[in-house]
C-alpha cells in the first residue's frame, strides 16, 4: 500500500490508477453482498457493481467531506441507492425487497440516514473495511509489534496482559499500539471517521 499520507479517495480524485485498484478491492465485496442481499439478480449484480464504482470514480473529485462523521460512507451509500433506483426504472421492475418489503420503501429506508437499514450499512461498512485495512497493513509490521497491537486494540487486553504474554516491555506495546493506529488512521482518512 502506498504509505503517503494523502488518503486513498484524494488519489482516487487525483486519477492515481493504483488507488483505484485499492478502491474497486476495497468495496467490490461490500457493494456485492448488499445489493445480493437487496434484490439485485446475481445475473447483474457485477454490472451494478461497475455501475456504483463508476459513478464514485467519475464523482470522487467533487465528494467534499463536510467534516461529519459517516460522511463518504454515507455518500456512497447514496450513490448505491440512485444506481438501484435507475436499474430498476431501467428494466421497469417492481420487485420485492428481501424480507417481504416493498422494494421502494426498502430503499427510501436506506437513502434515509436515520433509518435502521441506513445504520445497519453504516455498521457494515465500518467493520468491512476496517477489516480490508487491517489485513493490509499487518504485512508492513513485525510480529511482535502486530500482536501487540492485535492484544490491545483489538481484543482489549490490557498493556501489563499484552506485555507479559508476548515478552515485551509495556512501553514497547504501548508503541506497538500507536504505530499500528497511525498507519491505520493514515489508510482510513476520509474512508473511515473515528
Amino acid at each position: 500500500m502506498d504509505k503517503t499520507s494523502v488518503s486513498l479517495l484524494d488519489r482516487v480524485a487525483g486519477q492515481d490508477g493504483h488507488a483505484w485498484g485499492e478502491l474497486v478491492e476495497l468495496y467490490t465485496p461490500l457493494i456485492r453482498a448488499w445489493l445480493r442481499r437487496q434484490a439485485a439478480p446475481v445475473s447483474d449484480d457485477q454490472d451494478l457493481v461497475q455501475e456504483v464504482l463508476t459513478v464514485v470514480v467519475r464523482r470522487v473529485p467533487e465528494f467534499e467531506h463536510n467534516g461529519r462523521v459517516g460522511a463518504f460512507r454515507s455518500w456512497l451509500r447514496t450513490i448505491t441507492v440512485n444506481c438501484l433506483r435507475d436499474f430498476w426504472r431501467a428494466r421497469r421492475l417492481r420487485p420485492l425487497a428481501s424480507g417481504g418489503s416493498d422494494f421502494q420503501e426498502w430503499l427510501d429506508q436506506l437513502a434515509d440516514s436515520a433509518s435502521a437499514l441506513s445504520q445497519m450499512w453504516d455498521r457494515e461498512h465500518d467493520v468491512h473495511v476496517m477489516k480490508q485495512l487491517l489485513a493490509r497493513l499487518e504485512p508492513e509490521f513485525t510480529t511482535p509489534t502486530w500482536r501487540a497491537f492485535r492484544r490491545v486494540a483489538l481484543e482489549g487486553a490490557t498493556p501489563d496482559q499484552a506485555a507479559a504474554e508476548l515478552g515485551l516491555t509495556v512501553n514497547a506495546v504501548f508503541i506497538a499500539k500507536s504505530r499500528v493506529l497511525a498507519r491505520l488512521r493514515q489508510e482510513a482518512a476520509g474512508i473511515l471517521e473515528a
